[in-house]
């Protein structure tokens, strides 16, 4: 950062600061869409129905339906993502790459920040998707495992790479994901690692660099958090124990479940949260958790004490996807901003202000030049060899996802 960027005066950093605190991971499980999420809730027009095709299983079992779309005619593209999840002026009263993008094609992007998380989205949208409803919506962004659940319902169209030729600029390490072969459904907007944050006056000075620390070390007892987000945190847990997570088996989650069963027995962990753990992180109040990139590089702003590590055994990798939904009016249009983002000087606007990793190549060179610290920083653009250590969970079947819910369900309840 610049000497300016230091100035806990200046609005930048205090912009930042707040992303630290609400992110695209906000902790809203269980709020059920209060507030800005009930903006779209009601919209819809009657349509087909939302997808054709035999029962659920692999990938695309399921035929989205398309609705007429009316891009040539009605310049507008509706798009629905997280809280704090784009670049965003100093003053806050307009978003720089959203106004470029109006103005360069004369499409108005109506952006609602009404995903708040993705179980409650899906539980807002999949009504109308069920019963052949528009959702009012062209576009959003899912994380991984979600965009998995949308396309073997049949509920997300496939991409018409014609109207995206910047897709090309997709990492290469993001191409041949397990939920989507060849990337036909989905293109990540942001992508980010789960691994581990800690406070060194918390810890004593002493450095937290693995999973087994975490949930043994007797100096940190009663004060590790770890995420309700289950695919990061059983993720974790299983590559300590040597398991690949694109390819585990029952009896691999149940023994990552027991490690952290035992944790827990033991008062190791404090509390299961979302991104809450922001504020105890930076107080000291939690000495060491599982946390996201993006989080951790927001407090460090303001705070040197705020450590990150990636665990050497391996780490997760999560994305939040574009996706155009069944039915939606306008896809030419979602198509269209999916490709002006896929440009690496736009999309490096918007990592120097959400701070995760962007998965456009050549975003590095173009983010140097807006901010040469952020462009260095391999929590924002990692090396080849820390993304070689990186895993992405793999994709649940209906049965997996009940069954592997449940089990995690009663280790952060109980």
């Amino acid at each position: 950062m610049n000497d300016k960027s230091f100035d806990k005066d200046n609005p930048i950093l205090r912009a930042a600061l707040m992303r630290g605190l609400v992110s695209r991971r906000s902790a809203m499980m269980g709020a059920a869409g209060v507030g800005a999420a009930a903006f779209l809730a009601a919209c819809g027009s009657a349509g087909k129905n939302a997808s054709t095709g035999g029962a659920s299983g692999g990938v695309a079992s399921r035929t989205a339906a398309a609705a007429q779309d009316m891009s040539d005619t009605e310049k507008v593209v509706n798009w629905s993502n997280w809280t704090e999840y784009i670049d965003t002026s100093e003053d806050g009263k307009s978003r720089p790459t959203l106004d470029a993008f109006q103005k360069q094609t004369g499409i108005k992007v109506n952006y609602t920040e009404d995903y708040l998380d993705n179980d409650e989205f899906y539980a807002k949208v999949r009504p109308l998707l069920e019963g052949g409803k528009d959702t009012g919506r062209d576009v959003w962004c899912s994380t991984d495992w979600m965009v998995s659940r949308l396309i073997r319902q049949g509920y997300v169209q496939k991409l018409d790479l014609a109207n995206i030729p910047n897709a090309k600029n997709l990492d290469d390490s993001l191409k041949n994901v397990e939920f989507d072969p060849g990337r036909q459904y989905s293109l990540p907007w942001q992508s980010g690692f789960a691994g581990i944050g800690y406070n060194l006056k918390a810890t004593g000075g002493k450095k937290i660099e693995s999973i087994t620390q975490l949930l043994t070390d007797p100096a940190l007892k009663g004060k590790v958090t770890l995420l309700t987000e289950m695919r990061d945190t059983v993720g974790l847990v299983m590559m300590e124990q040597g398991k690949d997570i694109s390819k585990f088996t029952d009896a691999d989650f149940q023994a990552a479940i027991d490690m952290l069963q035992q944790a827990k027995d033991s008062g190791q962990i404090l509390r299961f949260t979302g991104n809450e753990y922001t504020e105890g992180l930076a107080k000291g109040d939690i000495a060491a958790c599982v946390a996201w990139t993006g989080d951790v590089v927001q407090l460090q702003f303001d705070n040197k004490d705020i450590q990150y590590a990636l665990p050497e055994k391996g780490f997760t990798l999560w994305s939040d996807n574009f996706v155009i939904p069944a039915l939606a009016k306008h896809k030419k249009n979602a198509e269209k901003l999916i490709d002006y983002y896929y440009d690496p000087a736009v999309m490096a606007q918007v990592a120097a202000w959400v701070n995760y990793i962007a998965p456009v190549k050549g975003t590095e060179e173009e983010l140097v030049k807006i901010d040469p610290e952020l462009g260095k920083n391999p929590l924002i653009v990692p090396t080849d060899e820390v993304l070689a250590r990186a895993q992405v969970f793999r994709g649940l079947s209906t049965a997996e996802e009940t069954k592997y819910n449940k089990l995690f369900s009663a280790l952060t309840t109980a």
